[in-house]
């Protein structure tokens, strides 16, 4: 077993137009007073890095890297999760998802797709240059408009969405093969790539790419009330990345799982910060340092009522004392009475 690295955070969510949140450096300090060692960089963000410059030098990723490594952190990965779901986009979403694309592909389906592919291109030979294992995206959504079907979904329509699917990662997945990194989609609502059956849909697919793998939430898991430690046990071999957030469901007599297009605040489902939802992370961990995962844990903090920063602060120490130093020995080793071939066999009452 190893242990599970961190406490790491995504620092999407906390970048801003005021000092230390406006400048890589400022924002690895900020986060490294909180007790976190290592940072999830978004690879949309310009304050962060400029992605295709760092896919092109290796001399810029290194400049990158010494920023991070200078305030006394690591990058875990980057996030490519607005450009991974620019790739499949329905038309009904649109003009929605525009504003995840720069100005000039705007109003252009095509030209947006396409620069999606390319920033996602970008990713696997900057996350070479940075020295990174693994990546994480969204599958992006072709059929999700058709999740709870009403009218009924035509014969056929979910095996020409995957093909599709498939089609448009498929090169992107040969990409980061040839740079050895793996591509983690989040399993999430809005994707195609929604839950279990999902994402065994989409592997199938791509003919079980080795680098189609998975980035684990367990949050998203318990706002559709799947099993998300069962869900360790199917995928643990695909889990490579991990995003520790919290949520809570507590469904009434006026709503459910749909939320009755209230607001975060007001809806059955919300995600919460480290320690206040229904998360059992304790299992969670325990599970993750059984089947050996490598990999980070790394705070995604989105929580409806709790400020970010108060988050941030409670979520270091959080990740920290969920981490599992993994045992080197056996407990019952001082009892070990020692054993051979012959001494088994007189045991089994084999001559």
């Amino acid at each position: 077993m190893t242990n599970i690295k961190g406490p790491a955070i995504f620092l999407a969510q906390f970048m801003g137009d005021e000092a230390p949140f406006n400048r890589l450096d400022t924002i690895c300090a900020w986060a490294k007073s909180l007790g976190f060692v290592g940072v999830q960089i978004p690879a949309w963000d310009a304050r962060c890095i400029d992605l295709k410059k760092a896919a092109e030098s290796k001399t810029y990723a290194d400049e990158i890297k010494g920023i991070v490594n200078a305030a006394g952190m690591e990058i875990t990965e980057l996030s490519t999760h607005l450009q991974g779901q620019l790739v499949a986009v329905n038309p009904a979403y649109d003009a929605l998802f525009d504003g995840f694309a720069p100005e000039e592909v705007r109003n252009n389906p095509k030209a947006r797709t396409e620069w999606a592919v390319q920033q996602l291109m970008y990713a696997a030979k900057a996350s070479h240059n940075l020295g990174l294992d693994a990546c994480a995206t969204f599958s992006g959504a072709l059929l999700w408009h058709t999740v709870y079907p009403w009218p009924q979904r035509p014969a056929g329509l979910v095996e020409t969405g995957f093909t599709e699917l498939a089609k448009r990662w498929t090169p992107i997945l040969n990409e980061f093969d040839a740079n050895g990194v793996d591509l983690c989609y989040e399993i999430h609502p809005g994707e195609d790539l929604h839950d279990g059956v999902s994402y065994e849909m989409f592997l199938e697919k791509v003919n079980n790419h080795k680098r189609a793998n998975l980035l684990y939430d367990p949050s998203h898991f318990v706002l559709q009330c799947l099993d998300y430690l069962a869900y360790i046990d199917f995928y643990h071999e695909r889990i490579k990345m991990f995003h520790v957030k919290d949520a809570e469901f507590n469904p009434t007599g006026k709503q459910g799982v749909y939320g009755g297009y209230q607001g975060w605040v007001e809806r059955a489902g919300r995600f919460r910060s480290l320690g206040d939802g229904q998360v059992d992370f304790k299992s969670i961990f325990s599970k993750l340092a059984a089947y050996n995962y490598k990999g980070w844990a790394v705070m995604e903090w989105e929580c409806a009522i709790k400020h970010p920063e108060q988050g941030a602060a409670e979520g270091a120490v959080f990740i920290k004392n969920n981490i599992i130093k993994v045992t080197e020995k056996a407990f019952d080793d001082f009892a070990n009475t020692g054993s051979n071939e012959e001494f088994n066999r007189r045991i089994l009452g084999i001559h």
